[in-house]
C-alpha cells in the first residue's frame, strides 16, 4: 500500500516538474517577446533615419528575401510534423524531421549571413545610420535565435539517437519545436514590417 501512495507521490511530482519546465520556458518565450518589441519599436523609430544614405528600397533584395520566408516557413511545418511523430513514438521519424528542420533552418541562416555581408562589404554597415544599425539588431538577433535554435537541435539529436525517446528527451523535443515557432512568428513581423513595408 505504501509503495502506491510513494509510486503516486513520484508520478505527480515528475508531472509537477514537467508543469513548470513548460510554464519557465513560456516565461522565457515571453521575455524574448519583450525583447522582440523593443527592437520593433526602436527599428520603427529609426527607419527613416538613413543619414542621407539608402533605405530599405534601395538595400533589400525581396526575392532572396521570400526564399528565406520560404525556407522557414517549410522548417516551421517540419517542426510541427516532428511533434506529431513524436507522440506516436516513431523514433526514425523524429530524427527525419529534425534533420529536415535543420538543414532548412541553415539554409536560412546563411542566405541572412550572406545579405549582412553584401550590406557591409558594401559599405552598409550598422555603424553607416540609425536606420542600417536597428535593421542589423533586430534581424540579427532574430539570426542569433536561430543559431541556438541549430545548436539545440543538434544536441537534442545526439540525445535521440544514444538514449532514445525517453521522457526528457521528448520533453527538449517539445521545447525545441515550440521555441522554432515562435521564431516564425517573429520571421513574419520582420518580413512583412522591416522587408515589405521597407520596399515601398
Amino acid at each position: 500500500m505504501s509503495e502506491r501512495v510513494n509510486a503516486g507521490l513520484h508520478g505527480e511530482s515528475a508531472m509537477q516538474k514537467q508543469a513548470k519546465v513548460l510554464l519557465g520556458f513560456w516565461i522565457y518565450l515571453m521575455t524574448d517577446l519583450v525583447l522582440f518589441a523593443s527592437l520593433f519599436a526602436t527599428y520603427a523609430v529609426l527607419r527613416s533615419n538613413t543619414f542621407g544614405g539608402p533605405g530599405g528600397g534601395q538595400l533589400f533584395n525581396l526575392p532572396l528575401v521570400l526564399v528565406e520566408t520560404i525556407l522557414l516557413l517549410t522548417s516551421s511545418f517540419t517542426a510541427g510534423l516532428l511533434t506529431i511523430v513524436l507522440s506516436r513514438g516513431n523514433r526514425r521519424l523524429v530524427m527525419v524531421f529534425l534533420a529536415l528542420t535543420f538543414v532548412l533552418g541553415v539554409g536560412f541562416l546563411v542566405i541572412e549571413l550572406t545579405e549582412f555581408s553584401h550590406l557591409i562589404q558594401d559599405g552598409n554597415s550598422w555603424q553607416r545610420s540609425g536606420f542600417l544599425s536597428a535593421f542589423f539588431t533586430l534581424v540579427g538577433m532574430h539570426g542569433l535565435h536561430i543559431a541556438v535554435g541549430l545548436l539545440w537541435m543538434l544536441v537534442v539529436g545526439y540525445q535521440v539517437l544514444y538514449r532514445g525517446l525517453t521522457t526528457a528527451v521528448t520533453r527538449r523535443l517539445r521545447l525545441i519545436s515550440l521555441f522554432w515557432h515562435f521564431l516564425d512568428i517573429v520571421w513574419i513581423f520582420i518580413f512583412s514590417i522591416v522587408y515589405m513595408i521597407g520596399v515601398l
